[in-house]
């Protein structure tokens, strides 16, 4: 049977509280100097263009039962046509999004600085935690857990008779670490809190590829089965006058 514990408050004054109060602090000052470490790009006028077309194109097969077979033939032709369609993208003028962030000097300074934004707290925070929290019983959840929540709540405790519910001061940082989001839109608003989840997510990608996008939306153009509604309408309202007045 698991062992129960009585937690000192003085866990609560010195270890639970001080490491929650300081992780949401460095998560606002890292937002802070990202802010002042990022450098103002112009958007790039092809890629806003390409966007656009996008768009334009996603429009048309949403709405393509709402007009006539032949305006649509003829938009079809205009964003799909091999010699000069906006959605066709010619073989060699392929863009590689991640050669395109190398040959770009300042994308990847802007990269890098959000990486070392990010892995820097993140470590030192790490080493803070381990060098004075280490082997901390730091709080207990009020509900019980299953043996497979063991490794994620107890870090760094070895004792396989302390109950899963109790967590570890190591896995409190880790849960805070990735669980302050909801916290950080309310101080920082809602299109600024990105955790830390989604900021390693963001590290492994390369941008946007517009090739990519193009051809997807040119063969979502290419098998839509053109069938207009509106002549079906008066029909469908008559139907449904008759079913109100029966």
């Amino acid at each position: 049977m698991a062992e129960e514990l009585v937690l000192d408050t003085a866990i609560r004054d010195w270890v639970l509280i001080p490491l929650s109060v300081v992780m949401v602090l460095i998560g606002v000052l890292r937002y802070f100097v990202s802010k002042l470490m990022r450098t103002s790009q112009l958007p790039d006028a092809k890629i806003i263009k390409e966007g656009q077309v996008i768009i334009r194109a996603r429009n048309l097969r949403a709405a393509a039962n709402f007009i006539p077979a032949k305006a649509f033939r003829a938009r079809k032709l205009y964003y799909t046509n091999e010699d000069n369609g906006l959605l066709h993208v010619p073989k060699g003028q392929a863009q590689n999004p991640q050669a395109q962030m190398f040959s770009d000097p300042n994308m990847a300074m802007d990269m890098m600085k959000k990486n070392l934004s990010m892995i820097i707290p993140q470590t030192l925070t790490f080493a803070w935690v381990n060098f004075f929290f280490s082997g901390f019983v730091a709080a207990k959840i009020p509900f019980p857990l299953t043996q497979r929540f063991r490794s994620m709540l107890q870090n760094g405790i070895d004792l396989s008779t302390v109950d899963v519910s109790y967590v570890s001061s190591r896995s409190w940082y880790f849960l805070n670490l990735f669980g302050l989001r909801g916290l950080f839109s309310l101080i920082l608003g809602e299109e600024n809190a990105t955790d830390d989840t989604q900021r390693m997510m963001q590290m492994s990608g390369f941008g946007f590829d517009p090739s990519k996008s193009l051809g997807a939306e040119k063969d979502g153009l290419d098998i839509v089965q053109h069938e207009w509604v509106l002549p079906k309408f008066e029909q469908r309202a008559e139907a449904v006058l008759r079913k109100r007045l029966s």
